[in-house]
């Protein structure tokens, strides 16, 4: 049975604050969830108290398994300052220990056009050597994550999965991997059999919303039992984050796929 982790951004968001979006999630059953970043610095109307998050984890036992690094960067374009996100690498890393969360969530930023792909792709290779290295004995995996430029993220650099996985080969270090997310590489028109069996081994969180239409699982056209044996034969057995926008009261919305993940 695989656990379960509603983002609380979207999910149980009738319950108020992120706070009580987690106490909501509990009562709903789930022992997981994940969100966003942790200080809402790319969302400032919608900031975090990080004390009273803690202490609704810890009051109801419940595992942040995933939490973005702040703030969302862009590697590649220039003059490609990357003092900001080097400074609040360190600052994220903390937040994430305090809030007992093993993983945080990196991407590729906006590609350059001025600039080859691969020179780009092997330029992200360093710059996340250099993460790793500045973080060395934190206990936090950085996780990198492929987002569809066809839909929701037009301009990204990293749209494949066989490029966030060529990334980490290069980067080759045990706490960093991959961020596998069935709905971006559905969009993408991937397949999830073949992008599995090249970077299976690289997964180090996956991440599911139904494609089209980034709604709940059951509300699109993935087949979900077929997709969660795949994420199973490929040796996945860690948690899956529900990233995705409910067409139904959240709780409900989750009841499909929590059939599935029982059988899976």
């Amino acid at each position: 049975m695989y656990e379960l982790a509603p983002n609380i951004e979207l999910l149980f968001t009738e319950a108020g604050d992120y706070q009580d979006r987690v106490r909501a999630a509990s009562a709903a059953g789930f022992s997981a969830v994940e969100m966003w970043g942790p200080t809402g610095v790319d969302a400032p109307a919608k900031p975090k108290d990080v004390p009273a998050l803690k202490a609704a984890l810890q009051e109801t036992g419940t595992q942040l398994t995933a939490q973005l690094a702040e703030p969302r960067t862009q590697f590649m374009i220039p003059p490609r300052d990357h003092s900001e996100f080097y400074r609040k690498l360190d600052e994220g890393v903390g937040i994430a220990q305090e809030l007992g969360c093993p993983r945080m969530v990196v991407g590729s930023g906006t590609g350059f056009g001025g600039a080859k792909r691969q020179t780009q792709l092997d330029d992200l290779i360093e710059i996340y050597r250099k993460a790793i290295a500045q973080i060395e004995g934190s206990g936090i995996t950085l996780v990198l994550e492929a987002v569809n430029v066809r839909v929701d993220h037009p301009g990204s650099l990293l749209d494949r999965t066989a490029e966030s996985a060529y990334v980490a080969r290069g980067v080759d270090s045990p706490f960093f991997g991959i961020l596998y997310d069935v709905y971006h590489s559905t969009v993408e028109g991937e397949d999830v059999e073949a992008e599995l069996a090249n970077a299976g081994e690289l997964v180090r969180y996956v991440q599911i919303a139904d494609a089209p239409g980034r709604g709940e699982p059951g509300s699109g056209a993935v087949d979900w039992p077929a997709a969660l044996a795949t994420l199973r034969s490929a040796g996945y057995d860690g948690p899956i984050g529900l990233e995705y926008y409910p067409t139904t009261e959240s709780a409900a919305s989750t009841a499909f796929i929590r059939g599935v993940a029982e059988q899976a």
